[in-house]
C-alpha cells in the first residue's frame, strides 16, 4: 500500500528531539503562553519575512481574528462584503461568517485553482477585503491582487494554511499581504501534533489586538480591555513546531521534486494534471488531478494499493450548513469539484514508490 500521507514516518524523523523538548517542557511547567510560544513566534515571523507572529488555537481562529482585529480597530465594520473563493474548503467562509462579515464568493482559475484579479474584478463587489486562498500550496497572482488592493484601499488577507514556505518575487507566503492565516494541523506541511495555527503581519496595531483577542481579550492577567476569545497556540506544539520548521525547506523541496516526476512522466489523456510554473511559489501540500469518472479513478486506485483524498468533495454552497448560499451557481467551482482527486505526495516518500503511481496511472 501506498499510503497517502504517512505522519508517522514524517514525525518519526522528529522523534528523539520531540522526547527532549517534551521533558524540557515538563520541566519548565509553563503550559500556556510559555517560552515555547514566544520562541516559535518569533522564528515563524522571521521564516516569513514578517515583524510579528500571533499563535493561535487553529487556522480557522486565526482567520477570524484578522477579521475580529480589523474590525476592533475600525478598519472594517459588521456586514462589510469579503471576497474569497468559491472553491476553497469552507473554514475560509465560516471565519467570514463568524466574524459577522458576508462572504462573496467568487470563481477561480480553472488551471491554478486560485482566484485571480479578473475573477475579483468581475465579481463587482463593493468589498472591504480580499482573502486569496493559496490552495493546494500555490500562491495566488500575489503581485496584481496586491497592487489592485492597495489602489482601491481593500484589505488583503492570505489564507495561506496550506502554502508554508511557498515564495515568489514579492516574498514568502505570511509577508505578502496586509496579514495572514496559518493552519499546523497534522498533515500540513508544517504540521503539529495537534491543533495549531499563526497569524503574521507587518502591522504592530494589529498584531497587538490580536494577541489580545486570542487571550480572553486581555493583556494583563484577570484585566480584560475588549471581548475576547480563548484561542492560543499549545506551547508544547509550538516546542514541536519549532524542531520541525528547520526542516520545511527541505520538506518543500522534496515535495517539489516529486511533482516534477509526476508532471514529466504521467501521461494520459483521461488524467488532467496540475498547473506549476516551476518556481517555489507551489510547496504542493497536495497533488490534485482531475478525472472526468473519479468512481471509477478512485476504484482503480483501490485496486492497485494507491490512497487517494479528495480536497473538496462539496463545494462550500453545496454544503448544508452553508444553505443560505445554495441558491448560487458557480460551475467552474462546481466542475472542479466533481473532478478532482489528490495523489500521494510528501517528504518521506520513496523514489520507488513514485514511480509506482506514475505507472498505474500510465495504465489507466
Amino acid at each position: 500500500m501506498i499510503k497517502f500521507l504517512d505522519l508517522n514516518k514524517i514525525n518519526n524523523r522528529f522523534r528523539s528531539e520531540f522526547e527532549v523538548s517534551f521533558s524540557k517542557s515538563l520541566d519548565d511547567a509553563h503550559f500556556i503562553l510559555g517560552k515555547n510560544v514566544i520562541n516559535f513566534e518569533n522564528e515563524f515571523a522571521s521564516y516569513c519575512g514578517a515583524q510579528f507572529c500571533v499563535g493561535t488555537a487553529n487556522g480557522l481562529d486565526a482567520l477570524t481574528l484578522i477579521l475580529k482585529g480589523y474590525i476592533q480597530l475600525g478598519k472594517l465594520q459588521k456586514g462589510d462584503k469579503v471576497i474569497v473563493p468559491a472553491n476553497t474548503f469552507i473554514a475560509t467562509i465560516l471565519s467570514v461568517l463568524h466574524a459577522d462579515l458576508v462572504p462573496v464568493l467568487v470563481e477561480p482559475n480553472p488551471d491554478s485553482y486560485n482566484i485571480t484579479i479578473d475573477s475579483i474584478k468581475e465579481s463587482k463587489a463593493d468589498a472591504k477585503a480580499i482573502i486569496m486562498v493559496h490552495l493546494y500550496g500555490q500562491l495566488c497572482d500575489v503581485e496584481d491582487i496586491l497592487e489592485f488592493a492597495e489602489t482601491n484601499d481593500l484589505l488583503l488577507i492570505e489564507d495561506a494554511a496550506q502554502a508554508h514556505g511557498a515564495e515568489c518575487k514579492l516574498g514568502m507566503a505570511g509577508n505578502v499581504s496586509h496579514a495572514a492565516a496559518f493552519s499546523f494541523y497534522p498533515s500540513k506541511n508544517l504540521g503539529a501534533l495537534g491543533d495549531g495555527g499563526a497569524i503574521t503581519t507587518n502591522n504592530e496595531e494589529l498584531a497587538k489586538v490580536i494577541r489580545h483577542l486570542r487571550n480572553y481579550g486581555s493583556s494583563e492577567k484577570y484585566t480584560n480591555e475588549i471581548l475576547g476569545y480563548n484561542s492560543r497556540l499549545d506551547d508544547m506544539q509550538a516546542a514541536f513546531l519549532s524542531i520541525k520548521l528547520g526542516e520545511l525547506n527541505a520538506d518543500n523541496k522534496r515535495r517539489r521534486e516529486i511533482a516534477k516526476v509526476y508532471l514529466s512522466e504521467i501521461n494520459n489523456p483521461k488524467i488532467k494534471l496540475p498547473f506549476y510554473n516551476g518556481t517555489k511559489n507551489h510547496v504542493f501540500y497536495a497533488f490534485v488531478v482531475e478525472v472526468d469518472d473519479r468512481n471509477d479513478f478512485t476504484e482503480y486506485l483501490d485496486n492497485h494499493n494507491i490512497e487517494w483524498l479528495i480536497h473538496y468533495p462539496i463545494p462550500p454552497h453545496k454544503q448544508e450548513a452553508l444553505s443560505a448560499f445554495s441558491n448560487l451557481e458557480f460551475p467552474v467551482t462546481e466542475n472542479i469539484h466533481k473532478k478532482i482527486i489528490s495523489l500521494p505526495i510528501s517528504p518521506v516518500l520513496e523514489n520507488n514508490e513514485v514511480q509506482k503511481v506514475v505507472e498505474i496511472l500510465n495504465s489507466y
